[in-house]
């Protein structure tokens, strides 16, 4: 099984960003700080290869997933849209 947390952006530059000052950013910066323009659906870029695949948009959600996902024989991917 594989999890990919899906966040849709570089998290980690805008909290760096936020730590050397810069409260606000300019629209270029964030489009580069950011993963959503287009958004990658890791479910289909899953199935396109070949794997079983399922996004989770809560926790309910994923809990279901992850329960039926060790069930399951052969590889899985849950994308957890954060």
């Amino acid at each position: 099984m594989t999890i990919i947390f899906a966040n849709r952006a570089y998290a980690v530059l805008h909290a760096e960003m936020r730590n050397v000052g810069v409260h606000g950013i300019g629209e270029n910066a964030r489009r580069m700080m950011d993963l959503d323009h287009p958004a990658w659906d890791w479910v289909l870029i899953a199935k396109g290869m070949g794997v079983d695949a399922a996004g989770a948009h809560s926790c309910e959600q994923f809990a279901d997933l992850f329960e039926s996902a060790l069930r399951r024989r052969g590889p899985f991917l849950i994308e957890a849209i954060i």
